[in-house]
């Protein structure tokens, strides 16, 4: 299937990319207008982009419908400054409810709910129940386009961070596993990182690994292994000496794998099991595999 974005209703588009780039983080922005009216508002179009200075940029698109604009919008267009506050999953049905199109003036802390606090730098409001809030500058606003469906990059300068203490762990970091956050998927759907959902994978800028083609020909084109797998061996510095290898085919561990009749297969599943606490091990089983192929 191909997708000529050119000759492609926008909201097929659309409905595409935000199916595909998933899951998103989302931007809860507080704004004032210049009647110093409060709005509150979730983007998915949202990231971080630099730590210095720290900028997060997010996108309120043009609507496809009407093609009009959105007020966080022309709140930072006139105002130059918003707070961006990160949603989790005990308020996400209130910020769902935000996301309504009220109209010009209607506070929508009020409508959904949500606590308003006063910020330090900024004059819009923070939200009480978000677990991290950024107050923030905006430095600068780019328009995409003019038709239904460009987006505005609001691209803002955080000048104050608000951390929840409940979150962190003891080394005052964010826990991952207490912040229980919730992302934009496509249509309707949402995702929450729940414990089953986290996982860690060793990051190869601390190391500089030797990379899937320099495993052995018969780990590359093992039947067991998976794609993660080999990209995790091939995280490794070095491969196991022939010496070490020699004195992982006596240990005791191996000895019913290599019992069986198909041993490279039982070695390979072995292999599989140890990557999972220890990659040099399972590197090591499987070049005493590669012995038997």
């Amino acid at each position: 299937m191909k997708i000529d974005p050119k000759n492609t209703p926008t909201p097929q588009v659309h409905q595409y990319l935000l199916g595909a780039i998933a899951p998103r983080p989302i931007a809860f922005a507080s704004t004032i207008d210049k009647e110093g009216r409060v709005n509150l508002s979730p983007y998915s179009f949202f990231n971080c982009f630099s730590a210095n200075p720290p900028i997060l940029i997010f996108s309120p698109a043009r609507r496809v419908r009407g093609n009009t604009t959105k007020h966080t919008l022309h709140n930072a267009q006139d105002t130059g400054e918003v707070v961006i506050n990160v949603v989790n999953y005990p308020i996400v049905e209130q910020m769902s409810l935000s996301s309504t199109e009220y109209d010009e003036g209607v506070n929508e802390f009020i409508k959904s709910g949500l606590t308003e606090v006063p910020s330090e730098l900024v004059a819009p409001p923070r939200v009480k129940e978000s677990p991290v809030s950024f107050e923030c500058k905006v430095k600068e606003i780019i328009a995409l386009g003019q038709e239904g469906g460009a987006g505005n990059l609001v691209i803002c300068e955080v000048v104050m961070m608000h951390i929840a203490e409940h979150i962190l762990d003891a080394e005052q970091r964010i826990d991952p596993f207490k912040m229980d956050h919730v992302a934009r998927m496509g249509g309707n759907w949402y995702s929450r990182i729940i414990d089953e959902a986290l996982f860690e994978i060793p990051k190869p800028i601390r190391t500089k690994g030797i990379g899937v083609d320099s495993l052995p020909q018969s780990v590359r084109e093992s039947n067991i292994l998976t794609g993660n797998n080999l990209g995790r061996l091939g995280n490794l510095e070095t491969l196991p000496t022939e010496e070490e290898v020699s004195k992982h085919a006596n240990a005791s561990g191996l000895s019913a794998a290599q019992a069986v009749e198909n041993r490279v297969e039982a070695l390979h599943l072995l292999a599989q099991q140890q990557l999972e606490t220890d990659t040099l091990l399972a590197m090591k089983t499987l070049m005493v595999a590669d012995q038997h192929s």
